[in-house]
Formats: C-alpha cells, sequence, structure tokens
C-alpha cells in the first residue's frame, strides 16, 4: 500500500495537474481580442515598434510629474514581476517636448528596478489622439493628453481585454489609479497572455521536432 501511495504522489498526482492546467489555458486561457489591426508607431519618434511584442502602453500626457504616482503603481505591481520576460515591452505614449519629463520619470523608477523595459516614444496631439482613437476603446484621453488606463496589445497588433468582466462588461484598459486593479485583474490578464504565447511556441516546436 505505502508504494503504490507514492508511485501515485510521485506519477500520477503531477500528470493530473498537468493535464488540468494545459487543458485551462487551450480552453478558458485566451484574452480576448477586442480591437483588430492597431496600427503601428511609425509616425512616432523613439525607435519603438509593437509588432511581435506584447506591450503594455499607456498614455501619460503632457503632465507627466501629474502621472507620476500612476507610473509608479504599474512599475511596482506589473512591471517589476513580469519585466523579466522577453516578449513584454513597456510603451508610454507621450507629447513632444516632454522629453526631460520622461527622462527623470524613468530615474526615478531606475531606483526601483532596473527599467529596461520602459520604453517612451514622442509624437504630436494629433498624432497621438489618431492612435488612441484607432483603439475604439470608448475611454477619453484628457485635455492634457493622457489617461490613467494602460492597456494590453498583442504581437499581431490587437487589443486584448475582457469582455465578461464582472464590473464593467467589456474592459479595455486597467486603470493605474487602483492598485486593486492592478493586482486582481491586470496581474492575471497578462499572466494569461503570457502563458499563452508560451503554449504556442511549445507547440510550434513540437511540431517541427515532428517534421
Amino acid at each position: 500500500m505505502k508504494k503504490t501511495f507514492v508511485l501515485v504522489v510521485l506519477f500520477i498526482l503531477p500528470l493530473v495537474a498537468y493535464l488540468f492546467f494545459a487543458s485551462g489555458v487551450n480552453n478558458f486561457g485566451k484574452l480576448p481580442i477586442l480591437t483588430t489591426n492597431l496600427p503601428e508607431l511609425t509616425n512616432f519618434k523613439g525607435d519603438i515598434k509593437l509588432q511581435n511584442k506584447i506591450t503594455i502602453l499607456g498614455f501619460l500626457g503632457h503632465e507627466i510629474e501629474k502621472r507620476r504616482g500612476n507610473a509608479f503603481n504599474l512599475n511596482q505591481k506589473i512591471y517589476k514581476r513580469f519585466g523579466e520576460f522577453n516578449d513584454l515591452q513597456f510603451v508610454m505614449v507621450v507629447p513632444e517636448g516632454t522629453e526631460e519629463k520622461t527622462l527623470d520619470l524613468k530615474k526615478e523608477l531606475g531606483e526601483l528596478s532596473d527599467v529596461a523595459k520602459w520604453n517612451f516614444v514622442y509624437g504630436t496631439d494629433d498624432e497621438i489622439t489618431a492612435f488612441f482613437t484607432s483603439m475604439k476603446t470608448g475611454i477619453q484621453l484628457d485635455a492634457d493628453m493622457g489617461t490613467p488606463y494602460v492597456f494590453i496589445v498583442d504581437k499581431a497588433l490587437n487589443l486584448r481585454g475582457r469582455n465578461d468582466d464582472e464590473d464593467e462588461g467589456v474592459k479595455y484598459g486597467f486603470n493605474t489609479n487602483s492598485v486593486a486593479e492592478l493586482n486582481n485583474k491586470m496581474e492575471d490578464d497578462v499572466k494569461i497572455i503570457l502563458a499563452e504565447y508560451r503554449l504556442a511556441l511549445k507547440k510550434n516546436n513540437a511540431d517541427r521536432s515532428e517534421q
């Protein structure tokens, strides 16, 4: 009996757990696509592209110092947890003329973590408005050209989010004013999209090895 119990614990239970979680990712773990075919950041200064990266995308506006708390919340709750993943980048869209302010912000964030994957791109107010409008979120930029919301964009330039959120129904972005929302919702959704791409990569590698 003891040998049988040990065998079950060592071999069968891990297999059952693996199948359960693999099934969960396949059937329930894909983050819904809410808006397709977002434009690339071609017109923005900063030499950053969205394609082929999972992007956490934000809009800080002209008065970056007013968004300092939002950036720190995002850095502490999401960036520090997931920034090590090679496929993930953080991109903040900001108006031209804020270059010194973004350098100061990045320096402050750098006192708390490695900020190599914090990126800033610069555009005119019209360019920022046009890009934000293309996301079709129903969220509005404020008069400062900023918003506390950040968004998840996949490698194929699709906006990801929730279509069955218990509070909002369709959830396009995550409010960085709310630490609870970052902890309870955004963290889960970033986990899901990272797992989705890791699973796809493993499947592609397995398919190649069988050819």
